[in-house]
């Protein structure tokens, strides 16, 4: 196998942030940032993004990302200037392609003569030879050993913080970090949330019960206890999702038994959602684009991760942030090693959930102790 190195292009080295800052390009204007993935990925590269803006300000920042990054970018502040949704393509953004849909998008693409690319998309295996068909004097990415050079490379290894993952990416850019994780503000004129029941005054706890790998959900019940046990301290409990976890938000309100708690998941849009987690004093989810949403809206957060995804995703801090992570290492079911990932070893067809040993107690004097910290000590 070729041996995993970085690839520098011939610069030398400016500094060091998240890995060594290379030399700046020169004359650049137009920037793109290939980022697919679900709302946690968008997040995930922003810190990078922010870091591209501040070193070259006078360049304008193209998010190649998908519909709900769209919507993202549009209900808030971002250091992103415009979002086109890519087309579908393997390994970049799941579906069926067309062909000519591909070749006009890459057409159009080129017709903007960009002056830098940068990959924040995975290791490269697709989305190198993607962002090498956008035509841009200068490219920037992560790489593993099959995958496509460009100009400058970070090997990709899986075990990696995946906001410094890609600041160390932008450092290869010339990019000198601003922010180590994701900071977003409501968009101007974003209407504040009034679907709860109260006059605003109740302090609220959103939950987001869902995440995109079964493995990665705290079961339905623990959700419920959980709320159950917010409602019963005076807390007003509303839990979100997508149209896909109406079901779930459901039950959880069912178990729950209480008035303080409802659902309006699958019923909310981007801005709907962006103005509820602002208005929050703690967030409770998984591993989840939701939970990492009210990070970077500067809302507290209480996550249930396994411990694998804490390395990737986990916040860093804890004053406004506690994670509660589950140690387990191998499928419950057959006991293969969920450890290994990606190409390194095939994933077993079981769905268990491998977080269900977080205990409900743990979690809820978290939030309690996260809002008595967020209200001033307003306790509950």
């Amino acid at each position: 196998m070729e041996q995993l190195t970085a690839e520098f292009g011939g610069a030398g080295r400016a500094g060091m942030g998240v890995g060594p800052v290379l030399e700046k390009f020169d004359e650049v204007y137009r920037i793109a940032v290939l980022r697919g993935g679900g709302l946690g990925d968008l997040i995930f590269a922003i810190p990078a993004i922010a870091a591209l803006k501040a070193a070259y300000p006078e360049a304008s920042i193209t998010l190649l990302g998908t519909p709900a990054h769209q919507a993202l970018i549009a209900a808030t502040k971002s250091p992103v200037d415009e979002v086109c949704v890519l087309p579908f393509s393997e390994g970049v953004r799941p579906g069926e392609e067309n062909e000519e849909e591909l070749d006009r998008f890459f057409q159009e693409m080129r017709a903007r003569r960009f002056d830098l690319a940068v990959q924040l998309h995975g290791g490269g295996r697709y989305s190198n030879p993607f962002l090498l068909r956008l035509g841009a004097r200068h490219t920037v990415g992560t790489r593993t050993a099959d995958a496509a050079s460009l100009e400058r490379t970070v090997p990709y290894l899986y075990y990696q913080h995946e906001p410094l993952r890609a600041l160390e990416v932008a450092g290869f850019a010339g990019a000198f970090p601003v922010d180590l994780e994701a900071r977003l503000a409501p968009a101007e004129g974003l209407r504040a949330f009034s679907g709860t029941a109260d006059d605003g005054t109740q302090p609220l706890v959103v939950i987001h019960p869902g995440a995109t790998d079964p493995r990665r959900r705290w079961p339905v019940e623990r959700f419920a206890e959980l709320a159950a046990a917010c409602a019963a301290d005076g807390f007003q409990v509303v839990v979100v999702g997508d149209g896909s976890e109406q079901e779930i938000g459901a039950r959880i309100v069912e178990l729950a038994d209480s008035g303080q708690v409802r659902s309006v998941a699958g019923k909310l849009d981007m801005a709907g959602l962006v103005a509820l987690l602002a208005r929050a004093a703690v967030v409770v989810g998984n591993d989840s684009g939701p939970r990492h949403l009210a990070q970077a809206l500067g809302v507290p957060t209480v996550g249930i991760f396994w411990a694998g995804n804490v390395i990737n995703a986990g916040a860093l801090g804890r004053s406004l942030h506690r994670l509660h992570a589950s140690w387990v290492t191998a499928c419950p079911t057959c006991g293969i090693d969920v450890t290994q990932v990606g190409w390194t070893a095939p994933r077993c067809p079981h769905d268990d959930s491998v977080v269900a040993g977080v205990a409900v107690r743990d979690v809820h004097e978290d939030v309690r102790s996260l809002a008595a910290t967020d209200l001033g000590g307003l306790g509950v």
